[in-house]
């Protein structure tokens, strides 16, 4: 279990002792010794040691490849999400440019009638008009609140499928 070493130091079998001197040489700079044990493993330790370093290293390309995958998701994911707002931002501004057109187009035909009975039958006129005209613009502003949800979702599903795939 001891062996004597060459300078008289007695060591066990596959663990390195340090003499006094060794020690002293081998702080830390803080005057701590740093202990500069090493151990010589059995061979069947090693290879177990080995094994799971590699498997270590192994997932570590594998987490990261998936957040590469995951950034790059995200980038497609902020352009297209740019991209969609930008549409739903213009249609919102289109919309109140045609709001207000409208409104406007009201209020000089209110002005130009010549009888309570013109003012009922232009304010009833467009409140149907403006009925149908908010009905429209709803829809559109939901099929585009809609395909701006599926623009954003449809790049990060894609890469965290292939992800899955690839860790299985």
């Amino acid at each position: 279990m001891f062996e004597q070493a060459s300078n008289g130091d007695f060591k066990m079998k596959g663990i390195v002792v340090m003499t006094d001197s060794e020690t002293k040489a081998a702080t830390n700079g803080f005057g701590m010794p740093s202990f500069g044990f090493k151990l010589a493993l059995p061979g069947m330790f090693g290879d177990f040691a080995e094994q799971g370093v590699a498997r270590a290293q192994e997932g570590c390309e594998k987490m990261k490849g998936a957040s590469e995958g995951m950034a790059e998701a995200l980038r497609e994911t902020y352009s297209s999400t740019a991209r969609s707002a930008t549409d739903y931002g213009l249609k919102v501004i289109e919309i109140s440019n045609a709001n207000t057109a409208a409104a406007i187009d009201f209020f000089s035909h209110l002005l130009a009638s010549k009888s309570v009975t013109d003012i009922v039958t232009l304010s009833a006129e467009q409140a149907r008009k403006g009925f149908a005209q908010v009905s429209a613009q709803n829809k559109e502003l939901w099929e585009l609140a809609q395909k701006l949800a599926a623009d954003t979702g449809e790049p990060v599903r894609k890469r965290v499928t292939q992800v899955f795939q690839k860790a299985s």
